[in-house]
């Protein structure tokens, strides 16, 4: 069997834009500004531009040497060779996910319980997104904050990176790596300001040579 090794950046931001041009734009500006992971989420785009928007965020992705996760599209993320798939609870089963992916290409996947991160990984998931860290006004999902990310991460004992997400912002980085979370997801405050990813680096000591690794 061949032993993949996946690189886990600590910071992804998630592009989850209204329109493509707004996903580009966007994209475009976090990779100028130094992110390493681009998390492109298109439940907003019509079905027949979804091909095509995958090809141009690659094209720009590419250029910085980014890495390029795909959200529940995972023929395309396999047609287009993005560097992974990120699969939300009411995508495909990562089992399933993973026999049609290429070997190198990881598979990240959110949950919200200690229940689900457990099944999450004997399914062999690359790594995990747990959140919300606090709550969105659209949602009813109960805040794990930073009690929940201590609990889950001190009962799981894995190696495989989880990674925060939900609302976070700068100063909340400090505490939650204190909980054993690996690093952070986030959306809304970079895309109000590119210039802070260089700012979430520094918090989250985050270089090419301080990724997370993982081995299966």
């Amino acid at each position: 069997m061949t032993i993949a090794l996946f690189m886990i950046p600590k910071l992804h931001y998630i592009s989850n834009a209204e329109t493509p041009q707004d996903h580009l734009d966007n994209i475009q500006k976090a990779c100028s500004a130094g992110i390493e992971l681009v998390q492109l989420d298109m439940r907003h785009v019509k079905k027949a531009a979804v091909l095509k928007l995958s090809k141009d965020v690659q094209a720009i992705t590419s250029h910085f040497q980014t890495r390029l996760i795909i959200t529940g599209h995972y023929k395309i993320a396999k047609t287009i060779k993005a560097d992974g798939v990120f699969l939300e609870k009411t995508d495909a089963c990562p089992t399933l996910v993973r026999k049609q992916l290429f070997p190198w290409q990881s598979i990240g996947a959110s949950t919200h319980t200690l229940q689900d991160c457990e099944s999450l990984l004997k399914k062999e998931v690359d790594y995990i997104a747990l959140g919300p860290f606090k709550t969105f006004d659209d949602t009813q999902t109960i805040a794990l904050g930073l009690n929940g990310y201590t609990a889950i991460a001190e009962a799981l004992t894995t190696e495989t990176p989880l990674i925060g997400f939900g609302n976070i912002a700068t100063d909340d980085v400090k505490n939650i790596l204190e909980t054993g979370i690996s690093g952070i997801a986030v959306s809304q405050e970079i895309k109000a300001d590119f210039n802070l990813i260089k700012t979430y680096h520094q918090l989250l000591n985050a270089s090419s040579t301080q990724e997370m690794r993982h081995n299966f």
